[in-house]
């Protein structure tokens, strides 16, 4: 792995505290040891996690929508912009140079509003038959010079016409005057008498080659007519050719119905497009529309899939969008195996404990890593969390050591600490149905059966009595959208150890049978059932 790749650490769905709090202490161990670690969430923080992290004055996490491959993850070619009012000769020389074939025409701010491709200056300057290429405001009077290389003897560029045609004065001087208009640019050779009949046909400039030398009757001339006069260092048929290139690019760009891309955009998303218009390459954006660089198809062959750490989960319901298309180089989880599946071998530390922040508490200690006080904070209040303060069955000897351990650095008084946060984290004031039921969702697939199962922990199971219909109704609507066979929502009361079981779905039975109990009113309390992993979800997954 390349230490500038981005590796987002995130938790599962629905987060809980020990979700949020593994992803932040396992990015910040990645950090310190040289790895670019972007700790990540899937959802909302619920209010215990938010007591957490303002107790150790800690961000939340950043949010995770998915982990598709977008055009920011491929090797773009850079964009090697130029100006409106550059010359094409300046186009050409930058595409020679960068060796592409378009260009992006931007303004001062690098905003994107126009393209020139190698084709736009190759049928405007191969176009013979249009003599009036220089006028109607094509090119400036600077542009000309810079593209010659030549000098300004006579003349300001206020006197530059913004008509006329380019025409080369190669005969006698008794034979241009039909050829010549007013305000016409003639290129003409060292000879005075031609020099001095354009001007007197009203040419507005000349353009002198051979870098010859300008007499003094000539300077006067087209002085008293305001005329411009311009030495050329090039040869009459060199001059011909360049001052051709010195059209604006404005002029040669395309500006209508520009197809470009932003740098957000999923990659899955552009193929369609690409087969539809097939160009060479598309100008891709940011969000204020500044050039960023060009994309073509053979990108989307190299493109670099996003680099994921997985915390607290592994089954593929309960991760981030997308997941198929990234790159997953560890899973650290204290969860049963669930069906995440690799291209590749993977770092993989399941264990039976009762919180993935033990596991990560001990990766610190195991490679002599002290936490900070914040990390070591985070660790010990997501272990206390996910244990219920060790009354869980899934607790074991090495979560209550590494909490004590955890908390000691960071001078943390347990017991005081869990009473308080979760008499925060229990209360539901405010909260709507949809709330309660998303504050710990989880889906799972077992066999043909698909059901989801959500828990909130409290000090009194008699909370929701007041929004049970409301809840009902909302596990019936998710029951309904997701074709689930059961919806279930686990009030664990904390003091009495025990939970109520509100259910939803056609296969009530299923619960009826795991616990050998009686459903009725679609509630059941379960005494000594606090832990939806070891208890709950090993006892469906075994009856069916």
């Amino acid at each position: 792995m390349n230490r500038n790749d981005i590796v987002f650490v995130t938790g599962h769905k629905n987060p809980d505290s020990d979700s949020i709090c593994s992803a932040i202490a396992y990015a910040d161990f990645l950090q310190r040891n040289g790895v670019n670690a972007i700790a990540c969430r899937l959802g909302d923080i619920t209010r215990e996690t938010e007591f957490i992290l303002d107790h150790f004055e800690v961000e939340a996490p950043q949010i995770l929508k998915n982990v598709k491959t977008q055009i920011s993850d491929l090797d773009m070619d850079p964009a090697v912009p130029v100006t409106a009012d550059s010359t094409i000769q300046k186009a050409w020389t930058r595409m020679r140079l960068n060796n592409t074939k378009t260009l992006p025409v931007v303004d001062e701010s690098n905003h994107l509003f126009g393209l020139i491709t190698l084709s736009d200056i190759a049928n405007k300057y191969l176009d013979i038959l249009e003599t009036n290429v220089i006028g109607s405001r094509q090119t400036t009077l600077r542009n000309i010079l810079e593209t010659l290389n030549a000098k300004l003897v006579c003349g300001t560029a206020d006197n530059f016409p913004d008509s006329g045609k380019v025409l080369i004065a190669a005969m006698h001087a008794e034979d241009i005057e039909p050829f010549i208009e007013e305000d016409d640019i003639v290129i003409v050779a060292n000879r005075v008498d031609a020099q001095l009949k354009a001007l007197e046909c009203k040419a507005s400039c000349i353009i002198i080659t051979g870098n010859a030398e300008l007499a003094q009757e000539v300077k006067d001339k087209a002085n008293s007519l305001n005329a411009i006069v311009i030495i050329s260092p090039h040869d009459t048929f060199t001059t011909s050719r360049l001052i051709n290139q010195s059209i604006m690019v404005s002029c040669v760009m395309t500006t209508d119905n520009l197809i470009r891309f932003n740098m957000d955009d999923f990659v899955n998303d552009i193929k369609t497009k690409m087969l539809q218009t097939r160009y060479r390459s598309y100008p891709v954006v940011d969000d204020n529309n500044v050039i960023k660089g060009f994309i073509s198809r053979y990108h989307l062959i190299s493109s670099r899939k996003k680099k994921v750490i997985l915390v607290d989960h592994n089954e593929k319901s309960q991760t981030v969008d997308g997941i198929e298309e990234a790159e997953i180089l560890e899973i650290i989880d204290h969860h049963r195996y669930g069906d995440i599946q690799t291209a590749y071998p993977i770092h993989c530390k399941l264990e039976p404990v009762g919180s993935t922040a033990t596991i990560i508490a001990n990766i610190f200690f195991e490679n002599a890593i002290r936490p900070s006080r914040q990390i070591s904070g985070l660790l010990c209040a997501a272990i206390i969390s996910d244990t219920m303060n060790f009354k869980s069955p899934t607790t074991v000897y090495k979560d209550k050591m590494t909490a004590e351990k955890l908390a000691e650095i960071n001078g943390l008084n347990i017991e005081k600490f869990a009473t308080k946060m979760i008499q925060e984290g229990s209360s539901i004031v405010g909260k709507t149905a949809k709330d309660i039921i998303h504050e710990d969702y989880k889906e799972f697939h077992l066999g043909a059966h698909k059901f989801a199962i959500s828990q909130i922990k409290t000090m009194d199971i008699h909370c929701v009595d007041s929004i049970e219909d409301e809840i009902y109704a909302y596990m019936d609507e998710l029951a309904t959208e997701h074709e689930y066979d059961i919806v279930m929502l686990v009030i664990t009361d904390i003091i009495q150890e025990g939970s109520l079981a509100l259910i939803t779905g056609d296969r009530q039975d299923l619960i009826e049978k795991a616990f050998n109990v009686e459903v009725k009113d679609k509630r059941v309390f379960l005494p000594g059932l606090v832990s939806r992993k070891k208890q709950i979800i090993p006892e469906i997954s075994g009856i069916i």
